[in-house]
């Protein structure tokens, strides 16, 4: 049986990675798109590993502390999405301290990414942008498992196709045979429930979003409805051109800015690798930076640090020792200092 000296035991032969800590160098590359955006610039960036959650905005909430409202703010935003709900709260808070907020998405801004983009007044994009639909998909506690035992994401747009599919294909032999009651063979009632109850959440928070800056109800509506059901894939790229035909308000990003800007997701992209010590075949220590928040003078960062061991007899990892946090970066008395930021 593992147990938890085990583990210290392990760490204590092996040089646990870290990985790099850039603030100098995205301080300088900050300082540099500062003076080609409007108003002031934070960003907002997430690794694949990380995502759009509610201790983002006491984190967004730390960047805006103390500059009073803004006449303009510019956001740069890439992430593969995460919650909804917290994407309204982000946008809520940002719209508070500011009367224009301009998004530029130089690379994926993707789901709820999309769904905080929605907020701004425009979205700036250029030749690697790309938003996405707000599909609803869903872990539920009652979710199919994996091979490896971990909770499947089920999408309701995927049990919407499930259902049409079987009515359009249905043969006599079937007759008063409902879907749902094959389909409760392999999904819990329960999750389709959650499934339809989220997609009506999905609705209402694009409506809520999209209705700080437009009038227009048919408009929000139409866009709303478009984003979350008439596309066939989750992932669908919506270019530039395409978001323009939804009724959203694109501009291009200038060459210099989006150069500027891809060469700070590489130094975010540096730090937010994956630094994994082997401890054996059955333990190992994760360490790496997933969310990333900054602005002139300030970083906030989410650190996820864990030792992970395999249990044979349940087929999955599991997490222990875990130490993940977020801290703070800033420049005092010439140097940089970071600190944890407690947030719960």
């Amino acid at each position: 049986m593992y147990s938890p000296d085990m583990a210290r035991k392990a760490r204590s032969r092996v040089r646990v990675k870290t990985p790099p800590f850039l603030f100098e160098k995205t301080q300088a590359a900050i300082a540099r798109i500062q003076r080609l955006v409007r108003g002031r610039f934070l960003t907002y960036w997430t690794s694949t590993s990380g995502s759009v959650c509610d201790n983002d905005v006491m984190a967004l909430h730390e960047l805006l502390h103390g500059t009073g409202r803004q006449e303009a703010l510019t956001l740069f935003v890439k992430s593969d999405g995460g919650s909804g709900m917290a994407a309204l709260r982000l946008v809520h808070l940002l719209r508070r301290h500011t009367k224009r907020l301009e998004v530029v998405a130089p690379l994926n801004c993707a789901s709820a990414a999309t769904m905080l983009a929605l907020g701004a007044d425009t979205i700036a994009m250029g030749p690697l942008s790309f938003l996405t639909a707000v599909d609803t998909s869903l872990e539920h506690d009652l979710s199919p498992l994996d091979h490896t035992n971990n909770l499947v994401a089920v999408s309701n747009d995927e049990v919407d196709r499930v259902v049409r599919l079987w009515k359009e294909t249905s043969g006599r032999d079937r007759i008063g045979v409902h879907p749902h009651q094959e389909l409760y063979k392999y999904l819990h009632p329960l999750v389709v429930g959650a499934l339809d109850r989220a997609s009506s959440l999905s609705l209402m928070l694009c409506r809520e979003i999209l209705g700080y800056h437009m009038k227009d109800r048919r408009k929000i509506d139409r866009i709303s409805r478009q984003l979350n059901s008439s596309y066939p894939a989750h992932q669908y790229p919506i270019t530039s051109r395409e978001a323009r035909r939804l009724g959203l308000r694109i501009t291009d990003l200038p060459p210099e800015l989006d150069r500027l800007l891809q060469e700070l997701n590489l130094l975010y992209s540096e730090m937010g690798q994956r630094a994994i010590t082997d401890y054996d075949e059955e333990n190992h220590h994760d360490n790496e930076v997933t969310n990333i928040l900054e602005g002139q003078g300030l970083q906030v960062f989410y650190q996820v640090e864990k030792d992970w061991h395999y249990r044979k007899e349940e087929r999955r990892w599991v997490p222990m020792n875990d130490v993940s946090a977020w801290y703070r970066s800033r420049k005092q008395n010439g140097r940089t200092v970071k600190s944890k930021f407690h947030i719960r």
